[in-house]
């Protein structure tokens, strides 16, 4: 496994490093069979340091888990009791997704556009209809089953995700609803 580690604005030791590669690599190896890559950032909020961790599996699956602590050593090893516990939750949902699976899963590119979007001080009608796009970014959208993007969405801790649905080959969207239940948005061809 590959790893990332990173500090914004503070210097990150050796010590701490080989610290961190043998207590996510425990934990990771534990409940994953195949991880390809582990990105760690620490930084300082105040008086608290902030570790945040995303772990990249050969399954297409991602892995996310951030916390605070005074101390940085206890701001990890709290991330990695969070990353361990979110990977035993759904071990066995993994392996019974991709025990067939041989090959990673594919992704393809795709634009992410972030748009302005309208405070309460502006006019009431637009200028144009045109939205102002405040960046541009080439995303990747993978080629999952259903199962797999409701579990890759609920692992990143998003609201939302756009995938390639496996079984039929188009674009689909699963998306957490306001009354806490899973939508799945499954466009005819």
């Amino acid at each position: 496994m590959r790893y990332q580690i990173t500090g914004k604005h503070i210097d990150i030791g050796d010590a701490l490093q080989t610290h961190v590669k043998d207590e996510l690599g425990t934990v990771v190896g534990k409940y994953a069979e195949r991880p390809t890559d582990a990105n760690i950032i620490f930084s300082k909020s105040a008086h608290e340091y902030v570790c945040e961790a995303t772990v990249h599996l050969s399954t297409g699956l991602t892995a996310q888990a951030k916390a605070h602590a005074t101390e940085i050593y206890a701001a990890f090893d709290d991330c990695s009791q969070k990353m361990e516990k979110q990977l035993r939750r759904y071990k066995r949902r993994l392996k019974d997704h991709h025990k067939d699976r041989a090959e990673p899963v594919e992704l393809f590119g795709a634009s992410s556009y972030i748009l302005a979007s309208e405070g309460e001080t502006e006019k009431a009608e637009p200028e144009t209809l045109q939205p102002m796009i405040v960046a541009e970014m080439e995303t990747k959208i993978p080629s999952l089953s259903v199962g797999e993007a409701v579990m890759q969405m609920e692992l990143a801790g998003a609201p939302v995700l756009v995938f390639r649905n496996e079984g039929k080959d188009g674009v689909n969207v699963v998306y957490r609803r306001e009354d806490g239940n899973i939508g799945w948005i499954d466009p005819q061809d």
